[in-house]
């Protein structure tokens, strides 16, 4: 990456008016980029430290992250689009002033609180700074939804004492809410960004250096290689190699811009339309983000929030998410049918069993993540093993190399873990663990080689700096309306409002909370939607009789969903350029694709079973297993229905009769009245027997 900041002086064109899809490749030209490339790696070195020792105060963490969110913010955006150096040296100078301000968290950190509740003329300046500096901050980042939202709820915050009841509150003073804002823990400094400068970076900085290792490419073949030859197979490989590229990103944006290269041409080169294709896309790849085991960040933001391990949010997810991608596989497979298209060529096609007994041990780290986490270990202790581990697979690479022999290397791996178990016998420690791949890394530099596979580490740590920069800006500024909803109390009245609908009808409220999702989410990512309908609706719902991680992973996947929806559909826009197509159109497919998204939630809220979770009105007759087998099957069925009422084909295409029938026996499924489950069987089995019966004869073969 550093090679690519050594550009020419002028400023690097981008696709759309902000960066909220990310940012080009390098850091900028010339020495401006090398300085942001620098202040980046100080930046992913501080977040190791912090997440390897945590000897720091959780508020001083805090306010170092964001100095450096806003540091990096001001100067890339100054690095890409400023027409001269002094543009960029304004953009560095504004986001300077932004790291003083987090800076202030620590050197003051003592008298902060020795004067809580009171604060000094300085610290209203640098609070008011701060405010200013994340809101202009994001603005030049995501464009200004979130910013103007974040912004009527600040002037609600200063001004809500002159509205009727009950919209009104007490009033607050200046001071109260910059104090509030700045440097208590319900404000800019809050939940999101505690989650953002622990896991959040954590995991994108295990996402990275798997990449650099060849996980995308060990992916990719797999998926080639399973199903390539398969009936519309690019578009299965497409959904699963991002489905599973998704488990180590989390990111749905990033998915696209990265796999999609790949699997979008090749979708389109062998017959999908090309909205169709950039749809697939969008479609598994926002889907990453409900893909345990590491899944998006908000599902860290989720654990914190509702108190639980992580591990719990990563079991209720499972069965929903596979749902997801089956539903995806489906319909790209219907759509093939429809328009007989085929697959690809044996010669085309690489080995999946070559692929994965040459690079298994990518799996490794990913497989050391996940039995972790579900052995009870913390996210942050898990993702940091498994990063240690993800860099020792990169450098006992390098290392082993230019060996002469087989047997030299397996000499080398042997003695590499017997070190490391001889260093655990007490229990795996992060400093013995730290200790070996300082040395790893210093063997590294002696070997021919050697220095490439440094420079691949090293970049994969600036990356993941330029990549935290989205997330972490947006986590910082919902704070506003985190710190707006704890201090006037205004979340309770909406949330009396869902209650009362749902007191008429649940679906109404699941409803009202569904496009209250995909409203805040036009335009906005996925971790502000579901912090604002999390901390509006989710409560209610839980009140109504929804289990507590249903009614907050009801929130979280119509933020998704809001991601793949017109007008703005950002998933789509990623996609747009590679596919050459119409955003909007390309969010009509993704919803088309995409369509079991909105209705796994309706399931998993009236079949908590789905989500391994207590509750089910089934569990009293059938068992637990037995109502999460139920639930799965009747889940299945319903978007297997779904999917033809979508594409309009089975084992021949549908009549607008059969599509009323299928549609009439998925919704039968989805319902909770005497007999519904029994009707919809029923239904299912008379439409697939009729299709059966109308399919085309099998082609004759000439003798």
């Amino acid at each position: 990456m550093l090679e690519k900041a050594e550009g020419a002086q002028e400023p690097i064109k981008v696709e759309f008016d902000n960066f909220e899809h990310g940012f080009p490749e390098g850091f900028g030209p010339g020495w401006w980029g090398t300085l942001a490339y620098w202040i980046g790696i100080a930046f992913a070195i501080f977040q190791l430290y912090v997440a390897a020792f945590n000897y720091l105060p959780s508020q001083v963490v805090r306010g170092v992250h964001v100095g450096f969110l806003i540091l990096l913010t001001f100067g890339l955006i100054g690095n890409f689009t400023a027409k001269s150096d002094f543009g960029r040296a304004i953009g560095w100078l504004i986001g300077g002033m932004g790291f003083l301000c987090g800076l202030y968290q620590w050197i003051f950190y003592a008298d902060l609180i020795a004067r809580d509740g009171d604060p000094t003329r300085l610290d209203l300046v640098v609070g008011t700074l701060l405010a200013v500096l994340i809101f202009e901050g994001t603005r030049r980042l995501m464009g200004a939804a979130l910013p103007l939202m974040c912004g009527a709820c600040l002037v609600y915050w200063f001004f809500g004492q002159y509205l009727p009841s009950p919209l009104n509150h007490r009033g607050y003073d200046f001071d109260q809410i910059v104090t509030h804002l700045s440097f208590g823990t319900e404000g800019f400094y809050g939940v999101p960004i505690y989650v953002s400068a622990t896991y959040i970076f954590l995991f994108i900085l295990f996402g990275s250096f798997l990449e650099r290792a060849g996980m995308i490419q060990l992916f990719t073949d797999v998926s080639l290689g399973l199903f390539g030859r398969t009936r519309g197979g690019p578009a299965k490989v497409a959904v699963f190699a991002s489905g599973m590229m998704g488990t180590i990103s989390g990111s749905g944006v990033a998915n696209v811009v990265t796999v999609g290269q790949f699997t979008i041409p090749l979708m389109i080169r062998f017959g999908y339309r090309r909205a169709f294709a950039a749809g697939v896309e969008a479609t598994a790849s926002m889907g990453g983000q409900i893909m345990p085991p590491v899944m998006g960040a908000v599902a860290f933001i989720m654990a914190e929030t509702l108190g639980v391990q992580y591990s719990e949010i990563v079991k209720a997810a499972a069965i929903p998410a596979m749902l997801y991608f089956a539903s995806a596989f489906w319909m790209v497979h219907l759509e093939a049918g429809k328009h007989g298209l085929t697959g690809m060529k044996r010669s085309e096609i690489p080995s999946a069993w070559k692929a994965l007994v040459t690079r298994w041990y990518l799996v490794l780290p990913l497989a050391a993540l996940v039995y972790m986490l579900f052995e009870g270990f913390t996210p942050l202790y898990a993702g940091s093993m498994g990063l240690a581990l993800t860099v020792a697979l990169i450098l006992g690479t390098a290392i082993t190399t230019g060996a002469s022999s087989m047997a030299i290397r397996y000499v080398f791996w042997i003695g590499l873990a017997l070190v490391v178990a001889a260093l655990s016998r007490d229990g795996l420690q992060i400093v013995p663990v730290a200790g070996v791949v300082v040395a790893l890394i210093v063997i590294t530099a002696f070997v021919r080689g050697g220095f490439s596979a440094l420079r691949a580490c090293r970049d994969a740590l600036a990356e993941s700096a330029k990549s935290a920069i989205t997330v972490g800006m947006a986590c910082a500024i919902v704070g506003v309306i985190i710190g707006m909803m704890s201090q006037t109390g205004v979340g309770t009245i909406f949330g009396g409002w869902v209650i009362d609908l749902g007191e008429k009808s649940l679906f109404l409220a699941l409803i009202m909370t569904m496009l209250l999702s995909i409203l805040l989410g036009t335009g906005i990512p996925t971790i502000p939607t579901y912090i604002i309908t999390a901390a509006l609706a989710a409560p209610a719902l839980a009140k109504l009789g929804v289990p507590l991680i249903a009614s907050h992973m009801f929130a979280f996947y119509y933020g998704i969903m809001a991601d793949l929806s017109p007008p703005v559909a950002l998933a789509a826009l990623a996609a747009a350029p590679i596919a050459k197509e119409n955003p909007d159109k390309i969010g009509w497919e993704a919803m088309r694709i995409a369509l079991a998204g909105y209705v796994i939630p309706f399931i998993f809220v009236y079949s908590p079973a789905l989500m391994l979770q207590g509750g089910d009105p089934m569990a009293a007759k059938l068992g637990f297993y037995g109502a999460v087998a139920l639930a799965t099957v009747k889940a299945l069925v319903a978007i297997a229905l779904f999917g033809m009422v979508a594409i309009g084909f089975l084992f021949t295409r549908l009549t607008f009769l059969e599509r009323l029938v299928a549609l009439g026996a998925a919704l039968c499924l989805l319902g909770d009245f005497p007999f519904s489950d029994t009707a919809g069987f029923l239904l299912a089995a008379a439409i697939v027997l009729w299709q059966w019966r109308r399919r085309p004869p099998a082609p004759v073969e000439a003798v």
